[in-house]
């Protein structure tokens, strides 16, 4: 929860994370996380799922790791680009459509990159624990 503190947004949504988050995943060991600093979502990996933390809609939903998958778009390789992307990850789950967790990271400059790749190693390094 302290890097929750350091993004910026609503100070409602600081205490959703300081009480409800925290009450949700109390007794939990966190493996890591990720902050989707422009929506103030976030994804927290537990030890065997991961929870979606969406401040906005007051949601929390958690997903199997079982059912989570990851794709990587490299868009410099085939000279395609989707809207000015360099690259995109996704990490994702099966399950009913209102339900599904589209977890992404995109980056549209070569600097950016690094961080992309970083965020598919620590996806892949927990899904194969």
């Amino acid at each position: 929860m302290d890097s929750i503190s350091s993004t910026p947004m609503d100070k409602k949504f600081y205490e959703w994370y300081n009480i409800e988050v925290a009450a949700a995943i109390d007794g939990c060991t966190i493996h890591n996380h990720e902050i989707n600093t422009e929506s103030g979502a976030s994804l927290i990996f537990l030890n065997k799922s991961a929870v979606l933390c969406v401040p906005k809609k007051g949601q929390i939903a958690h997903y199997p790791r079982h059912l989570l998958h990851c794709f990587v778009d490299d868009f410099r390789r085939n000279g395609e680009s989707d809207d000015g992307l360099v690259m995109r990850a996704e990490l994702f789950s099966i399950s009913p459509s209102e339900e599904q967790l589209a977890w992404e990271v995109k980056c549209r400059s070569e600097r950016d990159v690094p961080g992309v790749q970083s965020s598919v190693s620590r996806w892949l390094q927990w899904l194969n624990e």
